[in-house]
């Protein structure tokens, strides 16, 4: 036995480097492409893709973002790379935190979707100046995303930066990886037309360049009809069935289907329609599409200054599927997933023939992918579309009635059974809202910006004003321009009781703070449609040297527009000062003094380390602070549970806010104003269109994540530029308070999940599928109680259904209680049998439903 052990222990050694050398193994992909579609390893794929910008969330939050995307039926993540957070200045790298690209990129291939990198690296995005760092602007002789040296350098070093990166990660599909296509450039077709024979060598010396590079995968430009080969030029819009791509061979990609819009300070916050967006797929899908990408599917939180526009707001939620905190927004998210699942069961039909197109009537259609060998046992699939705006319709299509909403597509895998329709919600609407924490914070202090000090020490001083980014080099949103003015004591209005000057101040962008003798007299601010704007109020002065201190703001440096590096901000002048004796004095073109950025910053007051400075005052009443230019610190312990976190910054003004030295980003408390009548799906969506909010703040709410947080003891640090009620900030979670169902008799479609086409199973070919509404609370919560149910003719909609008068089953609520009270989940039918009584005979019912989550 002895003499036999040792070569069976040399054999399990051996196995073991076998099999571990063997699942180190690397598989390659090969990606490809034709008229239609994408293949991969020769198979040809109708690819789904959502929008997560690794930088918009937390590390700890990707997977779950990423597999609420697999559980949605996404097969890709797009995002882009973020230049000025991977290189804040020339040649210093950071890839850590929120900026781990590889980390996230990997985290996307665990949970097994594809990777659509956008490179760019300008991006857009509403991001700080387009993604590109500001160190850019100042490389002698630069211009922009144009035929200029420099700048080709400057993309092309960062560009072989990232992709020598991930190849050395294995992250590209011809290594092994999940990134099956990137993207160079973005959005580039209004500018290439603006920079004429410049921008067509640059958009061709673009592309050689990223193929040049070898990554194995196709390369992308969106909007930009004249991509070069191999590239594939894409679309990006609110609809793209009417795109065509350059060239035939060319699959018909949509790189940014926009499931909502962004938002900005002092305007409505924007929402599209589930039915809508879902009309716009499908109809891209009969029209040969076949990638398509939500932007966004989680839009996330623009933390720190990463904000761009000017004037966006820290959220960028962009009404995704997934919302800011990561919760999924039902019905958009629900129902698009139920139009992917159909979608991928007509798939093979989809990628192999092309469509036979019947009128139906004057608005409808009929969409006929067939093998040609009929019904029999032949493949069919059929879309069948109402492009009214207002009028549903009812259409013949192979010896059957089919009824079509206004403004909608019908899917039917097997030429005969409706699995879907882009305007029937059938999955659950949620409500959610802001609830009370148990968090409180305490320990409070106070530190006051003296702006009396400010001039001792300037950090530059010139005659005539200066452009703001020239001097702060965005390293922070604030610039001091300060001046002094001298007033005789015979002047009028000293003592006459006349009217006071007035000062008139132009501005370039974008808010202004005017300070005179270290007292507020007034602020003015820009517009994201007019970033221009003057100040012009009355100022308190007095006889001899008067300290004039306009503090001038950025909020987000400008993402789009031709040569928009060349754009100036800041006080550009002229600055007048009106109503003294001799008329005016022009201050322009006298000496001014600048200061960069606030003392609070200088001292970095935000982080942890300086919690404990002397600088900061103890303060028991913070209610009666309210002063501008202060900073605030607090203490608070973490709450129990794991619903994301906000600040409730209702009281206070305008600033920034962080949370243990991490940035949550700018706060403003400006109401917004907008159109914020009903809306209705039908009918080409535009961001002017659904607009919610008009008359409450833009953004009240601001993401904390729970990752910046320790069990006690964090600390919350504000800088408020207005002055605000610190004492009424709170700290409050999002939750999921109750869920709704509402289905028709009619809506009597198959469950997706276990539909199989009718050619295979003949018995259930005249099947009749009963409707039923779902109800489900999220993991770790039940249904505790029914708020409302009425199967009859109930009306309304989520949080405010109203029974019907003269049609209602009065079994309803004891029914829906029996059945979903005490469970996370819980589907009742939608039929007179399940109610004991038809409450209205020969009239269509419903079944509406409102359950409390707790």
């Amino acid at each position: 036995m002895g003499t036999s052990s040792v070569p069976n222990q040399l054999l399990l050694l051996l196995f073991c480097l076998i099999f571990y050398l063997g699942s180190q193994q690397i598989y390659s992909a090969s990606v490809t492409y034709d008229k239609k579609g994408i293949l991969i390893n020769g198979q040809r794929k109708i690819l789904i893709s959502g929008s997560i910008h690794y930088p918009r969330s937390t590390p700890d939050m990707w997977e779950d973002l990423i597999q609420k995307g697999k559980d949605g039926g996404l097969d890709v993540i797009d995002t882009y790379v973020f230049w000025n957070g991977h290189e804040p200045s020339p040649g210093s790298y950071n890839f850590e935190g929120r900026y781990d690209l590889v980390g996230f990129i990997k985290t996307v291939q665990k949970v097994g979707l594809y990777v659509n990198l956008r490179i760019g690296p300008y991006v857009c995005a509403e991001w700080n100046f387009g993604g590109f760092p500001v160190w850019l602007k100042y490389v002698p002789g630069i211009s922009f995303r144009t035929d200029n040296e420099p700048f080709k350098r400057a993309m092309q070093g960062f560009t072989q930066k990232i992709v020598q990166m991930l190849k050395s990660e294995n992250l590209f599909a011809s290594q092994g990886g999940p990134i099956i296509l990137s993207q160079i450039e973005n959005e580039y077709g209004i500018e290439r037309r603006a920079y004429g024979a410049a921008g067509e060598a640059y958009v061709n010396w673009a592309a050689q360049m990223a193929v040049a590079l070898g990554t194995g995968v196709p390369w992308l430009m969106c909007k930009e009809d004249d991509a070069p080969d191999p590239v594939i030029n894409t679309c990006n819009g609110f609809y793209c069935d009417g795109f065509v791509p350059n060239k035939p061979y060319k699959p018909t990609m949509w790189t940014e289907a926009w499931s909502g819009w962004f938002t900005q300070f002092g305007g409505a916050n924007l929402q599209r329609p589930v039915e809508d967006l879902a009309f716009a797929v499908a109809r891209f899908i009969v029209k040969g599409g076949s990638y398509f990408n939500y932007y966004m599917y989680h839009g996330g939180t623009n933390f720190g200054r990463t904000a761009g526009g000017p004037f966006i707001t820290t959220s960028y939620d962009y009404d995704a599927p997934i919302d800011e905190y990561g919760l999924q927004r039902e019905p958009k998210y629900g129902h698009l997933k139920d139009l992917h699942h159909a979608i991928k069961l007509c798939e093979h039909a989809l990628t192999s023939f092309d469509p036979t197109v019947t009128g139906l009537g004057h608005y409808e259609q009929a969409y006929v992918f067939s093998s040609g060998s009929g019904q029999g046992g032949g493949e069919c699939v059929a879309f069948l579309s109402n492009f009214h705006t207002n009028a549903a319709a009812k259409v013949m299509f192979n010896n059957m009635h089919y009824d079509l909403p206004a403004w909608s597509i019908s899917i039917l895998p097997d030429c005969r059974n409706v699995v879907f329709n882009t305007a029937r919600v059938g999955v659950q609407t949620s409500q959610l809202q802001m609830l009370p924490t148990s968090s409180h914070f305490f320990l409070w202090a106070t530190y006051d910006e003296d702006i009396s000090s400010f001039g001792e020490s300037p950090t530059t001083t010139a005659p005539g004003l200066l452009e703001q980014i020239d001097l702060t080099r965005d390293t922070s949103d604030y610039l001091w321009y300060m001046t002094s003015v001298y007033i005789s004591s015979s002047e009028p209005f000293l003592y006459r009781g006349g009217p006071a000057p007035s000062l008139t101040v132009e501005s370039a962008g974008h808010a202004l703070h005017v300070f005179v003798n270290g007292h507020l007299s007034g602020s003015a601010y820009g517009t994201r449609e007019s970033w221009r704007f003057r100040f012009n109020g009355p100022v308190n002065l007095r006889a001899g040297i008067n300290r004039i201190s306009l503090l001038s703001i950025a909020v987000g440096l400008p993402n789009d527009g031709s040569h928009y590096e060349t754009w100036k901000i800041g006080i550009l002048g002229p600055v007048v000062l009106y109503g003294l004796s001799q008329g005016s004095k022009d201050l322009s073109w006298q000496k001014w003094e600048y200061q960069v950025g606030l003392k609070g910053e200088a001292m970095n007051l935000d982080s942890p380390s300086a919690a404990s400075s002397g600088e900061w005052i103890q303060n028991l009443n913070v209610a009666q602070s309210n002063q501008p230019l202060t900073w605030y610190k607090a203490h608070f312990d973490a709450p129990y549970g794991d619903e994301p976190l906000a600040l409730d910054l209702q009281s206070m003004g305008k600033g920034q806010v962080w949370i243990n030295g991490q940035s949550i980003g700018r706060y403003w408390t400006v109401y917004a104003t907008g159109d914020c009548n009903s809306c209705s799906y039908p009918g080409a969506y535009r961001p002017p269109k659904c607009q919610t909010g008009c008359g409450t703040p833009t953004q009240r709410w601001y993401h904390v994540p729970r990752s910046w947080l320790k069990p006690t003891e964090n600390l919350m640090v504000i800088f408020e530029e207005l002055g605000g009620d610190a004492s009424r900030i709170s700290l409050v979670k999002r939750t999921v308070t109750s869920v709704c169902a509402d289905a028709s008799e009619q809506q009597h479609y198959p469950t997706i999940e276990n539909w199989h086409p009718q050619s295979f199973w003949p018995e259930t070919r005249n099947m009749v599928h009963e409707a039923k509404v779902h109800l489900q609370c999220a993991q770790g919560h039940n249904i505790s109680s029914i708020r409302f149910a009425s199967f009859g003719t109930p009306s309304g909609t989520c949080g405010s259904f109203v029974q019907s008068t003269w049609c209602h089953a009065p079994s309803s609520h004891a029914i829906l209680e029996k059945s979903c009270v005490g469970h996370q989940l819980c589907a009742v039918a939608v039929s007179n049998i399940n109610f004991g009584m038809d409450p209205c005979p020969n009239v269509l019912k419903r079944l509406s439903v409102e359950a409390t989550c707790s």
